[in-house]
């Protein structure tokens, strides 16, 4: 299977990816297979992969959880090292085109009191719920990397 069948798999394909490594084989090994279990973990323990209802949760706390997937997608990267590269591949592009993009905006929102005024709040909250469904996509991927059973459903 090329990379490109493999993101269209998992509703992906939108992602800006270099046509040469979308025609790569997806290959992963062991490595991949252990940073992808280790990040999809990660993923369905959190606000990203689980609904933030309007009576629940902390908007700050929402923030937080998203913002904190990049340290641990590096510490993902530094413990299964350069063996990881299909996994690499993928976690660094949803890093930067999913996710920061997300936490710029509302890091310097928030720094400016947008938590504290409810229209904003609830546009974070719109946010938040369409990033969450693109991070659902990356985490079944994730469990289809790892070889386990997707559990983003339950």
């Amino acid at each position: 299977m090329r990379w490109a069948d493999w993101l269209d798999k998992w509703n992906m394909r939108s992602l800006s990816i270099r046509l040469p490594f979308l025609e790569m084989q997806w290959a992963p090994g062991d490595a991949d297979r252990a940073a992808a279990w280790d990040m999809y973990v990660e993923m369905l323990t959190r606000v990203t992969t689980q609904a933030l209802p309007d009576v629940m949760g902390v908007e700050k706390a929402a923030l937080a959880s998203v913002q904190s997937l990049f340290p641990t997608t590096r510490e993902v990267l530094r413990r299964h090292g350069r063996g990881a590269g299909e996994f690499t591949r993928l976690a660094i592009v949803v890093l930067n085109q999913v996710i920061r993009p997300f936490t710029t905006k509302w890091h310097l929102l928030e720094q400016a009191g947008a938590f504290d005024d409810p229209v904003q709040r609830a546009a974070f909250r719109r946010e938040v719920e369409a990033l969450r469904t693109q991070l659902v996509d990356y985490t079944r991927a994730l469990a289809d990397m790892a070889g386990v059973e997707d559990l983003t459903g339950v």
